[in-house]
């Protein structure tokens, strides 16, 4: 028997890089509510006690940038300063600059891709979303964490946190759960033992019975590796925009292109050009045409359409190449115009993007199943 393991990671919405990867997204959403055709290329670092912006922007909104910022890490918890970082008590700086000319006279009108680069999409029959089950697994349990510390359910529970889910695959199907990971952040007044007995009820349960596993052994469960975690955020851990770029797409199980998706606008084709190849990933599983689908682009700066097209089906496919690629081309225009437009990406859409993967939403355009 073909017997094989695979695990993926997730990351809770206020770690470090995701809370950076939030910021930026917030500012983006704000340029394009003002200004559909704005340009963005926004990184957000996060250290102890400072929040700091860098990157370009070509826009005709009036952003309020430290608002936008500070408002974001608020909403995510960061309200108490004894934790060496704050929504209020934080230093702030802003490095912002004007987009490069030479790169703005490529990508007008959507013409042009805004940088060079190769990008992958995925599709999979494992999961009702189309995605890979330990990836799925791994975004569904971070999203309990944070929803059980925003509800009160689990009122020690502090805004920074990690999930890893290990699955076992037999003859390629996934059939059980090998190893459950979780790390929290918790007031101090919690022991180990009350920790990892909630995490177990209260997040793991509730999730594996909304996807039909049973809990592995209970040696096969760890929570807070180190036995302790106090201090969350950037105080432990600096952020950084765009470092999980593998947590946002397929938690490994598939290939990734060379750029991250967060403070970009459409026009870079790092973010625009991996939704479309998702898109049309997704479309032909969903269409019945493959079990497996990765679709790979790739773009080069000042040309619209991509360089590269290739559709891998590992062996799953049950029609021609030929018919995969007329699929492709009836369903998706892969010019950046074409992406832009019948995606309908102008819009302030990205901060929902920005904690537990950028794939396996259904109301995001390029999650669009067409019947």
């Amino acid at each position: 028997m073909s017997v094989s393991l695979f695990t993926s990671e997730s990351v809770c919405a206020g770690h470090p890089d995701k809370m950076c990867d939030a910021i930026s997204d917030a500012i983006v959403d704000a340029a394009l509510a003002a200004d559909p055709h704005s340009r963005t290329g926004i990184e957000t670092v996060a250290g102890a006690n400072r929040i700091c912006l860098f990157g370009e922007i070509k826009t005709k909104a009036k952003l309020n940038y430290e608002q936008i910022a500070r408002d974001t890490v608020e909403r995510l918890g960061y309200t108490n300063p004894a934790w060496g970082f704050s929504a209020k008590e934080s230093e702030f700086s802003n490095d912002i600059h004007e987009q490069s000319p030479e790169i703005a006279m490529g990508v007008e009108d959507d013409d042009g891709a805004g940088d060079q680069g190769m990008m992958f999409g995925y599709a999979c029959n494992e999961t009702p979303e189309l995605m890979p089950l330990p990836i799925a697994l791994a975004h569904a349990l971070t999203r309990r964490i944070d929803e059980v510390r925003e509800k009160g359910v689990l009122k020690w529970l502090r805004p920074d946190g990690k999930a890893q889910v290990t699955v076992r695959y037999e003859h390629g199907k996934p059939v059980g759960i090998e190893k459950l990971v979780a790390a929290v952040a918790h007031a101090e007044d919690e022991t180990a033992d009350a920790v990892r007995a909630a995490v177990i009820k209260y997040i793991f349960v509730p999730v594996l019975e909304q996807y039909e596993f049973a809990l592995p052994a209970d040696a096969d469960i760890v929570v807070n590796g180190t036995g302790l975690w106090h201090i969350p955020g950037p105080e432990s851990d600096a952020g950084l925009t765009g470092r999980k770029i593998v947590v946002d797409t397929y938690g490994g199980y598939a290939r990734v292109g060379g750029g991250a998706f967060s403070g970009k606008d459409p026009s870079k084709v790092d973010r625009s050009g991996a939704y479309a190849a998702r898109y049309i990933a997704k479309n032909i599983v969903a269409a019945g045409l493959a079990a497996k689908c990765e679709v790979g682009l790739a773009y080069v700066i000042g040309q619209s359409r991509p360089l590269m097209q290739t559709i891998e089906t590992f062996g799953t496919a049950k029609v021609s190449e030929k018919e995969l690629f007329a699929f492709k081309d009836k369903l998706l225009d892969t010019s950046v115009k074409g992406i832009v437009g019948m995606l309908d990406l102008r819009r302030p859409i990205y901060s929902q993007t920005s904690a537990y993967g950028h794939f396996g939403k259904k109301d995001l355009p390029w999650e669009r199943i067409v019947a």
